[in-house]
């Protein structure tokens, strides 16, 4: 497969944001050519780069046409206007959709074969499958088709964003119409977009856009199909939400998400053997130019493979199951609370459990000393046993707060029936902050103990959804620090009432201190390395692209800091710079947990402060959201976190690709006698250990 890099001049001081973020999802394609994952995970991992593309074009090059759209001519810090942008984009994306099809056509597919996994084209299937394929379309598929015509009377229909369509190119036998005759079939989202062969436990898979288009003259009688084509429309799918000025916020983001279904094109995927004339009527329609067009070699949507990874039972061809260690003193059995009041607690995610967080939750529901709970929930899982234990506990008379985040994007409706749900419980339910997203991942347990109040608090990176959980890397950390729950406090208080500059002691919370405390702690280690002092700075975030944090880096690094940065997707840092940033390392990770973890260490001359949180360095997680970054405060935890997880960042060779300053990633030179370490097998056997050894106390 072709290394793809960036055309980003050295001589400029920072990536495109745009551009950082393609060369991220060139290195999620990567992972399905690697022969180190079962096969089916690397379907998955193809299905990944498909989702990614698409919120990509329905949000980042959705605003940057509204830019163009709108004459802004303004570049910005990396030296590129909007349609400079657009035109690197569509070059770079062009190539990516290539790969991926070649990735699937060329190697997936062959390797599935060789497991006697097959997907076929019509062409492919033989008589008996043939014949299957008819009655399946007869009984499950005909019925439910609704073909439009294209013509004067009939204007180009609304297509819903991302939905499946045929295109279909017809002449007319009697001489009646003039060519090109177009009409369009959508094929309705109930129906599966894989379809197994015989409905038992064969495994020969097609596609339905394969079994409509083999059908589709039917649905035409009396004129001649010449061609037809999959395809689909990808639409602007911002969210815009004026909170001011919304009565009622979710009645408003109701409506706005009905109208994002017919937001404005701006992709189409088509595939490649569509005629030149057809496509020139597919494009007039939707008001589209040629550079937003791709064609494609197979099925117009590969990220509905993840279908056939839920249909295939080859448990051989996935990854094996993994069990997480769960502390036995934040069990279902253990007397949670009072081990708080004894110790702070810090969980590693997937490789810790996150049914202590649940436990937690639940044990608050129902202890008859808890008098109220507060808890954000910003993404949670359909099923949240987190919702539940909160709505129990209002029935049982404790005081429940719950800041529900309707804007998660894509989640919206997800959490909207969320909010409701709890609402009518007698869950006090709030919005946030006007303006603001919250973002930060709080939970807040107050209970009444030996005549007084006393809080317990859960901060974490990760969002409150059991299922994530178990394929996300994350911290959680437990105490009831009265310096810090106090803080927690204060932050609801904020988030629930009015504060417009709140006084935190502990906790670094945007928009209110985030980011000027994080200059000053950067600043803080450029003085001691010019001063002569110990001085270095790790951090992990899944983006960095705030200039006046690359700025304060770039400093640190002329200064002489030893900086060295895990970025999972955009940075738009240059490292390596003589003179600017060679001081500066930058990794990406990438493997079968996603990195999500946020973790900032600073080595303060000796005396290190470590933070974690929900924050990357980006303008939106400063200034536009409600963030938490916290502090470890236990010594013996924040040791943990120093001498046994950084340095297993630092020490990957296996999946990590270190930012070059061309803008490309490349593997890790394997040196003589070095062993290949991967931090998250490591981490994974680690949790195994301790499994067995918890079973044999």
């Amino acid at each position: 497969m072709q290394q793809n890099t960036t055309n980003q001049s050295p001589s400029l001081p920072y990536f495109n944001r745009e551009i950082s973020w393609l060369a991220f999802n060139r290195r999620v394609l990567e992972q399905a050519s690697l022969d180190k994952y079962p096969l089916l995970e690397r379907v998955r991992y193809l299905c990944f780069v498909c989702s990614n593309l698409d919120e990509f074009f329905e949000i980042r090059v959705a605003g940057l046409l509204q830019q163009v759209e709108s004459g802004v001519v303004n570049v910005g810090f990396d030296g590129l206007g909007p349609k400079e942008q657009l035109r690197r984009i569509l070059d770079i994306t062009s190539t990516i959709v290539r790969d991926k099809y070649s990735c699937w056509n060329n190697q997936l597919m062959t390797e599935l074969q060789k497991e006697s996994i097959f997907f076929k084209s019509i062409a492919e299937l033989n008589h008996s499958e043939l014949n299957w394929v008819e009655r399946y379309f007869d009984e499950q598929v005909y019925p439910i088709l609704t073909p439009l015509a294209i013509d004067p009377s009939h204007p180009f229909p609304q297509l819903v964003n991302k939905s499946l369509n045929i295109l279909v190119h017809l002449s007319d036998p009697q001489g009646k119409h003039e060519d090109p005759i177009i009409a369009v079939v959508p094929v309705p989202h109930m129906l599966p977009r894989i379809v197994r062969l015989y409905g038992g436990d064969q495994s020969v898979f097609t596609f339905m856009s394969y079994i409509v288009k083999s059908q589709v003259h039917r649905l035409f009688p009396g004129y001649h199909v010449k061609n037809c084509w999959g395809f689909r429309i990808t639409r602007n799918s911002d969210l815009y939400v004026e909170a001011e000025e919304a009565e009622n916020l979710i009645k408003h983001i109701e409506e706005e998400l009905h109208k994002l279904r017919r937001g404005d094109a701006v992709r189409i995927e088509i595939e490649s053997s569509v005629t030149p004339d057809v496509l020139k009527k597919l494009v007039e329609y939707t008001h589209l130019s040629h550079e937003y067009v791709f064609r494609v070699d197979g099925p117009v949507n590969l990220l509905r493979l993840m279908e056939a990874y839920d249909l295939i039972d080859r448990n051989d061809l996935k990854f094996q199951p993994f069990k997480p260690h769960t502390p036995p003193d934040l069990g279902e059995n253990a007397l949670i609370f009072d081990n708080i009041t004894q110790r702070d607690y810090l969980l590693h995610h997937p490789y810790d459990s996150f049914k202590p967080i649940v436990n937690f939750i639940e044990k608050a529901s129902r202890d008859p000393q808890v008098v109220a709970i507060k808890q954000t929930l910003y993404r949670t899982s359909g099923d949240s046993p987190i919702a539940e234990a909160l709505k129990n506990a209002s029935r049982n008379g404790k005081h429940v707060t719950a800041l529900v985040e309707l804007k998660a994007r894509f989640d919206e409706l997800n959490n909207i029936h969320w909010a409701r749900e709890l609402g009518e419980e007698g869950v006090h339910v709030v919005y946030g902050l006007v303006g603001l997203k919250t973002h930060c991942k709080c939970c807040l347990v107050i209970r009444r103990e030996n005549g007084t109040l006393k809080r317990y608090a859960h901060l974490g990176t990760g969002n409150y959804n059991p299922r994530t959980a178990k394929s996300y890397t994350d911290l959680s950390y437990f105490t009831s620090d009265q310096t810090l729950t106090q803080d927690v406090a204060d932050l609801f208080n904020t988030m629930t009432g009015f504060g417009r500059s709140p006084q935190f002691k502990k906790l670094l919370v945007a928009p209110f201190d985030l980011h000027t405390r994080m200059q000053a702690l950067i600043h803080r280690e450029t003085e001691n390395a010019q001063a002569g002092k110990p001085a270095r700075i790790f951090a992990k975030v899944n983006s960095l692209i705030d200039q006046n944090t690359m700025d304060n880096l770039y400093k640190a690094s002329q200064a002489g800091v030893r900086i060295d940065l895990i970025v999972r997707g955009i940075c738009g840092l240059v490292p390596g710079v003589p003179g600017m940033s060679e001081n500066i390392t930058v990794r990406s990770i990438l493997g079968r947990f996603l990195e999500h973890s946020r973790i900032f260490y600073f080595e303060n001359a000796g005396t290190p402060e470590l933070f974690v949180g929900s924050a990357d360095w980006m303008q939106r997680n400063f200034f536009r959201r409600v963030e938490v970054v916290f502090p470890i405060i236990c010594e013996k935890l924040k040791r943990e976190v120093i001498d046994d997880i950084i340095p297993l960042y630092l020490k990957d060779n296996v999946q990590a690709k270190v930012l070059q300053p061309t803008g490309a990633y490349n593997w890790i030179p394997k040196l003589p006698h070095t062993e290949n370490f991967c931090q998250q097998d490591y981490l994974m056997k680690l949790a195994g250990k301790r499994i067995k050894e918890c079973e044999l106390k």
